[in-house]
């Protein structure tokens, strides 16, 4: 593969995706264990991008998040807890435990319909204020009219902002109607420095789907096949069952395999799943039906 093609054209079928989900699901249950549903919980970007976030709610959730180690010692504390710019400075100010990293949205979020000069100065600060992660979307409208170079030179003047932090570029992939747009645009994001290929905002559905992580991790291994480095994935939106997590943690094992079970290449975008988690690995442990409302 040529990756500095830039129509990244490959021919995605029904039946090829069809296949890969088939699988996923059908391997789905091996993972439903205590040790698998802990690995998820490592995994989860905690999530609140809701208008009506405050100050107090996100010291709240960072609180909480502190208090993991001594609450839940045998489980993992999540990868990141990621919020809107404006709130991030208030993370940065409470959150107090190791290896959980800042994460914002910026650039636009959700729509990315703004001038890049706001984009890359709202990004600008969000790093000032503390955030160690970025994700963005990529200019959908754009995208969808062929404007691939507008995208492209957009994606890679906000790598050089980002500078050293992990980029997550979100494709919005339920407005990109097939499986070759949502490859096409996995392959121009990772092309344009993205550490992380994304799904979904949340705020657009369909949000996060199996059938497109299973093309986005088809065109991360095809990545990696070409140029030796290793890109992450993170579904995201509407993820909030230890049930609808599975499969996307199978899809992950199946097509990328068990190196991308790991926070620096696999994350979950969620908020209701980091409680059904809890309740569910206490469940099995004690095979008695217990629900944990912590976050």
């Amino acid at each position: 593969m040529d990756t500095k093609h830039k129509n990244y054209g490959k021919k995605i079928s029904d039946r090829f995706v069809k296949q890969l989900v088939d699988s996923a699901i059908s391997s789905a249950g091996s993972f439903n264990h205590p040790d698998g549903l802990k690995t998820i919980f490592s995994l989860l970007d905690l999530t609140t991008l809701n208008t009506t976030d405050t100050e107090k709610k996100i010291r709240s959730l960072c609180e909480n998040i502190n208090q993991c180690p001594s609450r839940f010692p045998e489980i993992p504390n999540v990868a990141a807890i990621c919020v809107y710019p404006s709130l991030v400075s208030c993370v940065r100010d409470v959150l107090a435990v190791p290896h959980v990293r800042i994460a914002s949205v910026a650039g636009g979020f959700p729509s990315s319909q703004t001038f890049l000069k706001i984009k890359l100065a709202e990004i600008e600060l969000a790093i000032e204020n503390g955030a160690e992660e970025i994700d963005v979307v990529i200019s959908v409208g754009k995208f969808l009219e062929s404007n691939v170079p507008a995208v492209e030179k957009e994606l890679k003047e906000i790598r050089r902002v980002v500078q050293k932090y992990p980029l997550k570029i979100i494709l919005e992939t339920g407005a990109l109607s097939s499986h070759e747009n949502i490859y096409r645009a996995s392959m121009l994001a990772m092309q344009s420095g993205a550490d992380f290929i994304k799904t979904s905002t949340g705020k657009f559905q369909p949000a996060a789907t199996i059938e497109a992580v299973g093309v986005m991790c088809t065109a991360i291994s095809d990545y990696f096949s070409a140029t030796g480095k290793r890109v992450g994935i993170k579904p995201s939106g509407g993820i909030s069952s230890s049930s609808e997590a599975l499969p996307f943690l199978a899809i992950v094992v199946n097509t990328l395999g068990s190196e991308w079970i790991t926070p620096s290449l696999f994350r979950f975008g969620a908020s209701r799943l980091a409680n059904h988690l809890l309740s569910d690995i206490e469940s099995l442990r004690t095979g008695k039906k217990i629900e944990i409302a912590f976050f």
